[in-house]
């Protein structure tokens, strides 16, 4: 028996935030001194950086929860399963639900209840629960929800990852520009299916690493704002991936006897796309290997960084030929990766 993702779904938001939707903002340096240069050239320089041309915001009418359960939703009708049958609901995020007009995160009930709510499952011993664990929770989810399974404590899963990042950023903030919403799910069972999950690697680096990313008040010193907001040292965060994702990549690989030349697809984190680039290279250069063409499909330019939703959504839109020029066929071998806020890393690696 192995253990397969079945079915999967995601819900891109409909409002699309355009680079220049940002032309009228006045940023501030973390420092709270206001930056002189002309915001074109800021938003230039940040689309060459990262890559993003734009980003999805939710409606107002819609919450993280609501996001969660669309995306859910089109994962069970993928999987053909009753969702009266599934063991757990597992919701990553990191903010709960964030009305539009608030910054104040609503995490009772959980998320997960919330959805299992919105499925109208009535099963009980359906466990629903939320998982924090920064960018990386949805392939931390897919990790725990498979050690159920492995163990014989469930049969089948829901992993969701969803965010709505456009509800706790700082408009006078750069990296506002970077955060975006939606949310992505998978349907984990046993089953007699080859292929599914081969091995996976988690570590946590807490010693200098848990404030890269943090709540802080808004970068306008002239501000009487009190409220906090997603804020991150984007220097050090990107330092610290270049340094550790590749090295927690070749442990995952490592643990198998599958080369590195079999990898057909590395669906990583759409944090930026110049890190992701080098995240990779770095990984391949530990094998004295050139990057195959190819390799690494990207959304961000799109959509943004939506956090956890941006694994799933990926791969749920790749299987759904809407990624130009990138397919998984079936015995294709995928390395999953992620890094975020803890700060947390985590990979996978699964045959389609």
């Amino acid at each position: 028996m192995n253990i397969k993702i079945t079915g999967t779904g995601s819900y891109i938001p409909n409002e699309i935030e355009k680079n220049n939707d940002f032309i009228n903002h006045e940023f501030f340096t973390e420092n709270k001194v206001l930056i002189e240069h002309n915001t074109t050239a800021i938003i230039d320089k940040f689309k060459k950086i990262t890559g993003i041309e734009e980003r999805r915001y939710a409606s107002a009418h819609q919450n993280t929860s609501d996001l969660a359960f669309l995306s859910a939703e089109k994962a069970i009708i993928d999987s053909k399963i009753d969702p009266e049958t599934l063991d757990y609901i597992i919701v990553a995020h990191n903010f709960g639900d964030v009305d539009k007009n608030s910054s104040q995160a609503d995490t009772v009930p959980s998320l997960a209840a919330r959805v299992k709510h919105k499925l109208k499952i009535k099963n009980p011993y359906c466990v629903a629960y939320d998982l924090l664990f920064g960018c990386p929770g949805w392939i931390e989810g897919v990790i725990q929800a498979q050690s159920y399974i492995k163990s014989n404590m469930a049969q089948k899963c829901l992993v969701i990852g969803a965010e709505t990042l456009s509800r706790v950023i700082d408009k006078h903030d750069r990296d506002s520009m970077i955060y975006s919403d939606g949310s992505g799910a998978v349907i984990l069972e046993k089953t007699k299916k080859p292929g599914g999950i081969i091995s996976s690697i988690s570590a946590s680096h807490t010693l200098e690493e848990s404030n890269f990313l943090f709540f802080g008040k808004t970068n306008n010193n002239i501000s009487n704002d009190d409220t906090r907001y997603i804020k991150m040292h984007g220097r050090k965060i990107y330092e610290f991936a270049l340094n550790q994702v590749p090295k927690a990549m070749k442990v995952c690989l490592d643990k198998t006897d599958i080369n590195i030349t079999d990898i057909k697809k590395i669906i990583i984190h759409q944090a930026n796309e110049k890190m992701d680039e080098a995240i990779v290279k770095r990984f391949y250069d530990l094998y004295d290997q050139e990057v195959p063409d190819g390799i690494m499909p990207m959304t961000i330019q799109k959509l943004g960084n939506s956090s956890v939703a941006t694994v799933p959504t990926l791969y749920d839109l790749i299987l759904n030929g809407k990624v130009k020029n990138q397919s998984i066929k079936e015995g294709d071998i995928l390395l999953f990766a992620s890094v975020g806020a803890g700060m947390n890393i985590n990979t996978l690696l699964y045959q389609f």
